[in-house]
């Protein structure tokens, strides 16, 4: 009678399919947790059909590991393994072959032997990270650039602390031959990841003629490349999509051939200039060409004015992703005159703005119908009160899914409800700061030591929490 019960596999699979649903992470590992658990043959179909991602941090356990999950397209190895080397080599015996990225990160240096043997046997790798390697050489490049042709993706970000420790300049020249190596072997590159390496304008420049395709460019802390190498670069690249850049050259960023390169790439969506001098001539420029950005980070930067950015948003009308944290120069008016440009706006970061107030939120939340994350952390100096006036006039946004108040003081417990109401689908709420901590991120909610008892409560109903964290805070009654 039994028997005539089992399904076949197949059929499992379907279900499985159905059940599991992946539009929301929290649930999808809930529900894949809990069918892997009923038996081995459920686990053996979850494993098959839903493990794609695999972070090995003991080596001990890792063969059979790999035995079950023969789907894997995205590999980590996190610790500081005794043999790297012979580890690579015993995974490339696995028949992985769909694996597509590999993530060696945080070792003392590049395991040569393991990676040839892997490359050999392996031939799908399109993405390789090696960020925080200790001792990174030319050789390290060659044998990358040799072993895996069709790489899309590379990271070197941040080797070498010696390096970083006794700057770039007099030690860059000894990588231009392996970055030149890279750039011949790689035709397929796409995006690259450069931060703090010791990399320089000549092997900046071999990288951007070279790779044809290369769409974007991550160079954080690199700071032997200087506006006018970048500026010769970007002019080899025209068809480059985004740009990460910070550079520590002094004086402001209003090098009138830098700003004619960049406006030259035409299809350029995301532009993050990190704590930078720049010039309201640089966003002028922008604006004058309407390049289409949909993200746009000028986090920490000085220079430019209210003037610049407006002039920017108001002909570049399609930006998704915002960040002017630390614009000290931002009123609530300003915000306001902003946000009738921000219609596509999905997520802004105004942190340590301290002019602005909880106007500004509302304003936004009224004016940008698409907007789901919001931050505007202080330092401790920002008072917000929501008084019921301007709850009544703002109405209700059930858009906002992520609200980030860190650092905000004399928020009363009826403030936090009042935000519970107005932004009814926040599924994050964060007030961290010396006082207080709220979250609402998947269920969850760190509490605070002055939340009421009736409130509490009344929250409680508002929100589906699932864990309650009240570690660290000693006031706090369990209520």
């Amino acid at each position: 009678m039994v028997s005539s019960y089992i399904l076949p596999e197949d059929c499992w699979e379907s279900i499985f399919k159905f059940i599991i649903n992946d539009d929301d992470d929290y649930y999808y590992n809930i529900n894949l947790r809990s069918l892997s658990l009923v038996s081995k043959q459920f686990l053996s179909i979850t494993n098959r059909l839903f493990l794609f991602s695999l972070t090995l941090s003991d080596e001990s356990k890792y063969c059979r590991l790999l035995q079950r999950f023969t789907n894997l397209n995205s590999l980590k190895l996190t610790c500081e393994y005794t043999d790297l080397d012979n580890l690579l080599i015993e995974i490339s015996s696995f028949p992985l072959k769909q694996l597509t990225s590999l993530d060696l990160s945080n070792q003392p240096t590049i395991p040569a032997i393991g990676l040839r043997a892997f490359s050999k046997k392996i031939t799908t790798l399109t993405s390789l990270t090696c960020s925080y390697i200790d001792s990174i050489n030319t050789s390290d490049l060659f044998l990358i650039a040799e072993c895996f042709p069709l790489l899309q993706e590379l990271n070197f970000s941040y080797p070498c602390p010696s390096i970083l420790e006794n700057g770039f300049h007099e030690d860059c020249s000894s990588y231009v031959d392996g970055i030149e190596a890279i750039s011949l072997a790689l035709i397929k590159l796409r995006k690259v990841n450069l931060s703090g390496f010791p990399i320089n304008n000549v092997s900046l420049f071999h990288l951007f003629n070279s790779c044809k395709l290369l769409q974007q460019v991550i160079m954080i802390s690199c700071d032997a490349i200087t506006y006018t190498g970048l500026a010769y670069a970007l002019r080899e690249r025209p068809t480059l999509s985004s740009l990460f850049f910070h550079s520590m050259e002094s004086g402001v960023l209003d090098n009138l051939n830098f700003i004619s390169s960049l406006v030259s790439l035409k299809g350029l969506t995301c532009l993050v200039l990190h704590d930078m001098n720049i010039s309201d001539a640089l966003l002028y420029s922008i604006a004058r060409k309407r390049l289409p950005l949909t993200k746009l980070d000028l986090s920490y930067c000085t220079g430019y004015s209210y003037a610049g950015i407006l002039g920017l948003l108001s002909k570049c009308q399609r930006i998704q992703h915002l960040n002017l944290e630390g614009a000290d120069y931002l009123t609530d008016q300003h915000v306001v005159e902003l946000s009738s440009f921000l219609g596509d706006l999905v997520s802004i970061n105004l942190s340590y703005c301290d002019e602005i107030t909880e106007t500004t939120l509302l304003a936004l939340a009224r004016k940008c119908p698409s907007l789901s994350k919001m931050i505007m952390e202080t330092d401790g100096n920002k008072i917000v009160r929501i008084s019921d006036a301007l709850v009544q006039e703002s109405g209700v946004y059930p858009q906002l899914k992520s609200l980030y108040l860190g650092g905000t003081l004399w928020l009363s417990d009826e403030g936090v409800i009042m935000f519970a109401s107005i932004f009814p689908n926040l599924e994050l709420f964060n007030l961290n700061s010396c006082t207080c901590y709220l979250s609402f991120k998947m269920g969850d909610l760190y509490s605070c030591s002055w939340l009421s008892e009736g409130n509490f409560k009344d929250l409680r109903k508002r929100c589906n929490i699932k864990y309650l964290n009240l570690a660290d805070r000693s006031r706090v009654k369990l209520l």
